[in-house]
């Protein structure tokens, strides 16, 4: 299903990683318009999402430089299907967060209508930051989604927990976005029995829930019965 998507890019090195993700949403079908904070556009120039979204890149709230629209941070959101932010660093995460409206970005989410997500990209230190988790949880709390970020070796030199996902992994989460949810709201109930694995008619081997212990019954029901002489 063709939506209309809001690409949200703030000021990371992983702004690169949004270069594939517009490119990749695109071929999915959708159309996007990607808006820009100012510090972003000191890591991917405007001008090459222009190119991958083939639509105008915003970057400024109320001037010219927005195409012409004084009002995009209201008609913007109002455009599109979801407003997604790919990278969010812990700056714009902190405005969203506590309501603070003084770029694009942070307009938007304030005036937006349509379900809104981050994709949080920052150092191991500023992700675990208590302050930072606190914000993570308020933006879980005012219903935004938040793609949990993978753990790797940063642009720092560091590692740990605080990479953006990878854009491949974001085009695939994004669609959960609009996808109803069957069964939500709804509680379930599983049982499961004992599984066994059959040597003959007659016998079997229980199986542990244990990969180890699953493998070694394998090993034994795999040998062959030896026979007294």
């Amino acid at each position: 299903m063709s939506k209309h998507i809001l690409l949200g890019i703030s000021g990371g090195i992983a702004a690169y990683k949004s270069c594939e993700l517009a490119r990749l949403l695109k071929k999915q079908g959708h159309s996007v318009t990607v808006a820009m904070s100012r510090s972003a556009t000191e890591f991917v120039s405007p001008l090459t999402f222009q190119a991958l979204s083939g639509n105008p890149v915003l970057f400024d709230t109320h001037t010219g430089e927005s195409g012409g629209n004084g009002m995009a941070h209201i008609n913007l959101t109002r455009e599109a299907d979801v407003f997604v932010i790919a990278p969010a660093t812990a700056n714009t995460i902190a405005k969203i967060a506590n309501g603070i409206a003084d770029n694009l970005l942070s307009n938007l989410a304030a005036a937006r209508k349509c379900p809104m997500a981050v994709a949080p990209a920052m150092n191991v230190e500023m992700w675990f930051n208590p302050a930072n988790q606190r914000n993570i949880k308020q933006l879980v709390s005012d219903g935004i989604t938040v793609f949990q970020p993978s753990s790797g070796e940063q642009a720092c030199g560091e590692t740990g927990v605080g990479r953006m996902p990878e854009a491949v992994e974001l085009a695939d989460l994004i669609p959960d976005l609009w996808t109803p949810k069957a069964l939500a709201g709804k509680k379930i109930l599983m049982t499961a029995g004992a599984t066994f694995e059959a040597i003959d008619p007659v016998r079997g081997l229980p199986i542990f829930p244990a990969g180890k212990w699953a493998s070694h019954w394998h090993v034994l029901a795999a040998q062959p019965v030896q026979k007294s002489p």
